[in-house]
């Protein structure tokens, strides 16, 4: 074993992540004999940022903790410990980041957009060496292969929340408010061995949605579980929601892989009829009831051996 690959990994938090910094480091094999490391990043009077490591990390693989909501807020301080880790001599330099900004934004919708979804990829390729997320939001891209020149791993969702499910000792049906969601709850529904149902949206603005939706007699007597992966403004939801209730059907419970929830979104959800709201713990929120750390972590073992 060379000297740079027998020192063992370091795991930093940029400010606000600490909680995920240290489930990912609880989550990784004990051979590995990874070190939660410090850091010290504020802001001066003038708004610009002082960044420093405290943890030796030459020679070692660092991991880098920030998951990625609110991003304009968390860009600067993660680019700047990154680039301070690789100025200090960092073997490599990876980030993990259970939610992944900027995967929306996947064509020129208008004349004149930015396809920021491209840019901000190339910008973490160019800052970091590997990246480790939770379920990003692929539509029109079809692996983050596409736009990130550097190895990734995405963690799957489906297991933590199948499991979650099954433990409620329910019949569930689960409904994709659209053609979007598929893939997560096609993924849900194998784990559970559950039928799913998929709707069909039309958005006419960030807060305009209609739904409409093919038979759900096979819905009868099933629990509704309404799944998507990310819950921003909650309005393609709330529109689910009340198209289930037309329907007649029970209050559904609505599972969100990525709790984003702008503005009042979730007390919109509730007051819209969803019987409950939960969510994975990618973003920190009160609806957290589903952990995917120990996904997380393994994902990011691969890159730390």
């Amino acid at each position: 074993m060379s000297e740079e690959a027998s020192l063992s990994p370091v795991v930093l938090a940029v400010p606000g992540n600490e909680a995920l910094a240290g489930a990912v480091l609880a989550g990784l094999p004990a051979e590995l004999g990874a070190e939660l490391g410090a850091c010290t990043i504020r802001e001066f009077p003038d708004g610009e940022l002082y960044v420093r490591v405290d943890t030796p990390v030459a020679q070692r693989r660092v991991a880098i903790a920030c998951t990625l909501d609110q991003p304009k807020d968390k860009i600067l301080p993660l680019l700047f410990l990154a680039a301070t880790c690789r100025d200090l001599g960092a073997a490599a330099v990876g980030l993990v980041a259970p939610y992944l900004a900027f995967m929306r934004q996947d064509e020129r919708f208008r004349s004149g957009e930015g396809i920021t979804s491209a840019y901000f990829a190339g910008l973490l390729s160019r800052a970091v060496d590997w990246l480790v997320t939770v379920d990003p939001h692929l539509h029109r891209w079809r692996s983050l292969d596409q736009i990130y020149t550097i190895p990734s791993r995405v963690a799957s969702a489906a297991p933590a929340i199948a499991a979650w499910l099954r433990q409620r000792g329910q019949a569930p049906v689960l409904i994709g408010p659209d053609a979007e969601s598929e893939q997560w709850v096609a993924a849900v529904a194998a784990e559970l061995g559950a039928p799913h149902v998929i709707l069909s949206k039309v958005r006419h603005g960030d807060r305009e949605v209609a739904i409409t939706a093919p038979d759900l007699a096979l819905c009868q007597g099933r629990t509704p579980v309404l799944i998507d992966d990310i819950i921003s403004t909650g309005q393609t939801m709330v529109a689910a929601i009340e198209h289930i209730a037309r329907a007649g059907l029970p209050a559904p419970v609505c599972v969100g892989v990525h709790p984003v929830f702008a503005d009042q979104a979730y007390d919109e959800l509730r007051a819209a009829g969803a019987g409950e709201v939960v969510s994975c713990n990618t973003i920190a929120h009160a609806s957290n009831q589903i952990s995917i750390d120990a996904a997380v972590a393994a994902a990011t073992a691969e890159f730390l051996r």
